[in-house]
């Protein structure tokens, strides 16, 4: 039988009056949690569909005190019931209560991801810091060619302050343009764009062509 689909629009609500617990899902001859649970793993849909709204919001409340994101939350959300249709038979009744059994689950799977997306952000950052190359203008390349330190030292302080610290960051510095940015607290662009400046200047006052 198919895994029942999870829906992305109904992650974190359940119907009005939604059970908070196993006790209260029995009263007026429903269903409890546990019976439900024994029905899912069965692979029982309906069940599924029953157990899912009763429990949702409670799931999805602590994916989002974890993991802040409602785009993650939602999808940590919708792995737990992926797990819950899968692992049904292993829910012990008398380990605990259902809701306990789920929301064990709810929040390893909220670590989890938390931790899955720290590794994947500590790798892109590994990998642009390795593969990221500076953009060096030819004006600088030029000049720390043909030119004494103490000649670019002069030329450098002609330009204004912004320009000038801009320069030294990216170029004696070694940091990109949004490295810059970030240290200075303005926009890539407008670091771009005082760089090109600053060093439209440094090629007139050092004669390069």
């Amino acid at each position: 039988m198919d895994t029942p689909r999870v829906s992305r629009a109904t992650a974190g609500r359940s119907p009005a009056g939604g059970l908070a617990n196993d006790a209260a899902a029995g009263t007026a001859g429903e269903p409890t949690l546990t019976d439900l649970l024994l029905r899912i793993a069965r692979q029982d849909q309906e069940a599924f569909a029953a157990f899912y709204a009763q429990t949702s919001r409670r799931v999805y409340g602590l994916a989002r005190r974890v993991l802040i994101d409602p785009e993650l939350s939602e999808d940590a959300t919708q792995e737990v019931y992926l797990q819950v249709w899968n692992s049904a038979g292993r829910f012990d009744p008398a380990a605990g209560s259902p809701m306990a059994w789920l929301m064990t689950l709810a929040h390893r799977r909220a670590v989890d991801k938390v931790r899955s997306e720290q590794s994947s952000t500590d790798r892109e950052a590994r990998y642009g810091a390795a593969t990221q190359t500076i953009d060096h203008d030819d004006v600088v390349d030029t000049v720390t060619q043909r030119l004494e330190a103490e000649t670019v030292v002069k030329c450098l302080d002609t330009l204004t302050d912004t320009q000038q610290e801009s320069v030294r960051l990216a170029y004696y510095g070694g940091l990109t343009y949004r490295e810059v940015a970030e240290k200075l607290g303005v926009a890539v662009p407008t670091i771009k764009s005082r760089i090109r400046d600053g060093l439209l200047r440094l090629k007139a006052c050092l004669g390069v062509s």
